[in-house]
């Protein structure tokens, strides 16, 4: 049987396909359209071992339901979606149709296709913005964006699944704020127009943007800025190699994966500094719509049940990777 990769080609969706190339012996078959993923990115991946490659959006239904009669897949690693909080707001309808509907279909082809594994890219988005400081698997989800809401319907929509087909099993993380990239640096992220911070600010001090831009300055937290649990890639990937393992002998559960401590964002932009050794422009700028004050895990869940233990939780080395992968590209 075959590991589907959903958005393989992706910044996290690669990560976790380079560590199933180098740790296990899976056939694996990537589906990405390259939105945001790109060729190269495959062809760095192909040069590990050999995979299969289809270039398709998850909208041609008819195509997708081809591609499940033609190879025989045993598990899904669902990271195909749209991320952008900002932009949830102004365009929700391309979320739900993208993260909701057509997770939905996917769901549908799986369970009809005897799928035994589905592992779901979720987000801590679904917390919405609570009013404790750390939040476990069973604090109230009350996304306050369409981008959370979207994970949030898709995360019901496989548990109901599961439930009415019991050899159908999940696990459903929901990821804290994903920097770096590849400590090895042959992988990053390349995301277009990129918004995530760590990302940007490698950019500034590279001179790839004239300034960075905070938004929001009058947050409750220490320093005014948002505060939220940074997590590198290679460990986030590291724990989907464990959910395919531990859903061997367990049953479909949702996680939490992040560090368990959040840093600011004026904390993330000095440290930035420090590493890269610019002192690059900020301008302050008012909060953006469906950004909370700070969003910090709970992580124990994951840790005891799963066995999943952090190897790079360093903020320096987060940005330090992220920093080298933008001076190769």
């Amino acid at each position: 049987m075959m590991t589907l990769v959903t958005g393989g080609a992706g910044y996290i969706g690669s990560h976790v396909v380079k560590q199933l190339l180098e740790t296990t012996e899976e056939e694996i078959l990537v589906v990405d359209n390259l939105s945001t993923g790109t060729q190269g990115r495959i062809d760095t991946l192909q040069a590990i071992r050999p995979f299969t490659f289809i270039r398709q959006d998850l909208n041609e239904w008819e195509k997708l339901e081809t591609l499940f009669d033609e190879h025989d897949v045993g598990a899904i690693l669902h990271f195909a979606a749209f991320i952008v909080v900002p932009e949830s707001v102004s365009e929700p309808v391309k979320y739900y149709m993208n993260n909701t509907v057509n997770t939905t279909k996917l769901i549908d082809i799986a369970m009809r296709h005897d799928v035994k594994k589905f592992i779901f890219s979720s987000t801590a988005a679904v917390y919405g913005e609570p009013e404790i400081t750390q939040v476990s698997e069973m604090t109230a989800t009350e996304p306050i964006n369409p981008y959370g809401m979207s994970k949030l319907m898709s995360e019901n929509v496989l548990r109901d699944a599961t439930y009415a087909q019991k050899d159908f099993k999940h696990v459903i993380f929901r990821y804290f704020n994903v920097a770096g990239a590849a400590v090895d640096g042959s992988i990053g992220q390349s995301f277009p127009n990129a918004t995530h911070l760590i990302k940007v600010a490698a950019q500034t001090a590279l001179g790839k943007r004239e300034e960075i831009f905070v938004f929001g300055t009058d947050y409750d937290t220490p320093d005014g800025t948002a505060i939220r649990d940074y997590i590198h890639v290679e460990d986030l990937a590291a724990a989907h190699l464990k959910a395919l393992s531990y859903l061997d002998t367990s049953e479909s559960d949702t996680f939490n994966v992040g560090y368990g401590h959040g840093f600011s964002v004026n904390e993330v932009l000095a440290t930035m500094k420090e590493v890269s050794e610019i002192d690059y422009k900020i301008t302050m700028n008012p909060r953006r719509a469906g950004d909370p004050a700070q969003l910090i895990s709970n992580n124990s869940k994951i840790k005891e049940l799963m066995g999943w233990q952090s190897r790079h939780d360093s903020i320096a080395l987060i940005c330090k990777t992220a920093l080298d992968w933008e001076r190769k590209i």
